[in-house]
């Protein structure tokens, strides 16, 4: 019999108090109003990297959860990922802490400037020796774009334009402007690179100009490893043409199973390998050391979640003002210009009807994920199961009270893994690229789109 599949594993988080289990910053057990100091992130990097993890996923947004009530009280009221600090500025001091694990901020195509950001994502694969990736995303709420300088959010096609040719802009710059090899420290000739192996990207596009070369050397992976999370078609499509790893919320097995079956299928049209892409869903790990105990653990962690609060990041989410809805009334198919994801969880559910109020409670943990509640064995079965039926390659762990969470998984969860024969128990690479496929090669791979476009770089 062949080796089993490998799973792999990212903590989930963002630089805010309660950030996916709206109202947890509560909890007895939780530390998140902490998330202002270095150390708390440290030790979350020592956790995850005691745990084998690949990377910490951070998660961000850029505006305030004020769709509710068409105001930012509820949001400031709850911590409704509020406060929001930024996710680059801790990656050097968990880097500093840490070995092997990687770290994938998210950082938005429709706000950022490519030339800018290829530079801040350079330096951070440089100083972490390449363990950086990028979660690309298109901005969905309109308090981003109005503090933002725009009049309003951009409609969804046009985000996915920009980011498009946002891509398009970093790649030349990370893969096409600096040659290997360009930098030679040569003391007698008194030259610190090669001027004719640095070439100027001369782009000129529909949203950007940038004429100029990359500001640094090549990094140790060149381009950052390239998350990707758009549930739209359009969405996808763009995960397929571009990412290497994907993340998805899908609530129900079957729901994994035909968004990993539709992506691969649309990754192979764009003809790259199926397998170049990771998919992992997010999952809430509940571990008890009796299934009893975890499901009473479940029911203590939702008495902890704040409907309000929740109800405004649903609004947030959904681009819908749940304020005027009653909590008792079913929500059936709304369609929505933001993230349609989190509406089809409740409204295209084949097995229950959602009332407003269950939807929201179910939301409050983990942002309406997936929750696997159980024993350490329990939980690792339905991993397994998820792994091979929905052919999920790993997962995204999120946490209701942090940093706990993590602490209970990697203690109790991981050994399990590690027996079945499915789980690393050492680091394969030096980088986050050659943790997460295996490969040897901290590089794009030459099917990339990224690697194609050196022609128009002279």
């Amino acid at each position: 019999m062949g080796k089993k599949k490998q799973i792999h594993l990212n903590g989930f988080v963002q630089n805010s108090p309660s950030p996916h289990s709206t109202g947890l910053w509560k909890h007895e057990k939780d530390e998140g109003t902490k998330h202002n100091r270095l150390s708390y992130w440290t030790e979350t990097a020592q956790v995850l990297e005691r745990g084998l993890f690949d990377a910490v996923f951070i998660a961000d947004v850029l505006g305030t959860y004020s769709k509710y009530g068409n105001s930012h009280e509820a949001a400031v009221r709850h911590a409704v990922q509020l406060p929001a600090h930024d996710p680059l500025l801790i990656i050097s001091a968990m880097a500093q802490v840490t070995e092997h694990i990687g770290f994938a901020p998210t950082v938005s195509t429709t706000y950022a400037q490519p030339y800018a950001l290829a530079r801040q994502l350079s330096t951070l694969d440089h100083l972490t020796e390449g363990r950086l990736g990028w979660n690309v995303v298109t901005s969905y709420l309109e308090s981003e774009a109005v503090n933002l300088g725009l009049s309003g959010r951009l409609p969804k096609s046009q985000r996915y334009d920009r980011a498009d040719e946002f891509l398009e802009v970093v790649y030349k710059l990370w893969e096409h402007s600096w040659e290997d090899g360009a930098v030679v420290y040569d003391r007698e000739g008194d030259t610190f690179a090669d001027p004719s192996k640095v070439h100027a990207i001369r782009h000129h596009g529909e949203f950007f100009d940038v004429p100029g070369i990359h500001l640094t050397e090549p990094s140790p992976q060149r381009t950052p490893v390239l998350f990707q999370a758009g549930a739209s078609p359009r969405g996808r499509d763009f995960a397929a043409k571009h990412a290497e790893a994907v993340f998805t919320k899908g609530h129900s097995l079957q729901a994994l199973k035909d968004y990993s079956a539709d992506l691969r299928r649309r990754t192979a049209a764009f003809g790259r390998n199926p397998d170049d892409i990771r998919i992992f869903p997010m999952v809430l790990p509940i571990v008890g050391s009796t299934e009893e105990e975890a499901y009473q653990k479940h029911e203590d962690l939702k008495n902890h979640v704040s409907y309000e609060g929740t109800a405004a990041l649903l609004s947030g989410h959904t681009g819908i003002d749940f304020s005027q809805y009653d909590p008792d009334q079913y929500i059936e198919d709304i369609e929505t210009d933001a993230v349609q994801g989190n509406l089809d969880m409740y409204t295209k559910d084949p097995n229950k009807k959602w009332t407003l109020r269950e939807a929201v409670l179910n939301h409050g943990l983990g942002n309406g994920t997936a929750k696997f509640i159980g024993t350490p064995e329990q939980i690792a079965d339905r991993i397994e199961e998820w792994a091979t039926v929905g052919d999920a390659d790993g997962f995204n762990i999120a946490q209701s009270y942090s940093l706990e969470t993590f602490r209970e998984f990697v203690d109790h969860v991981v050994p399990e893994l590690q027996k079945r024969g499915i789980y690393r128990t050492e680091y394969e690479g030096k980088t986050l690229r050659e943790n997460l496929f295996g490969t040897g090669s901290s590089y794009l791979p030459d099917s990339h789109p990224a690697r194609q476009i050196s022609t128009l770089v002279k």
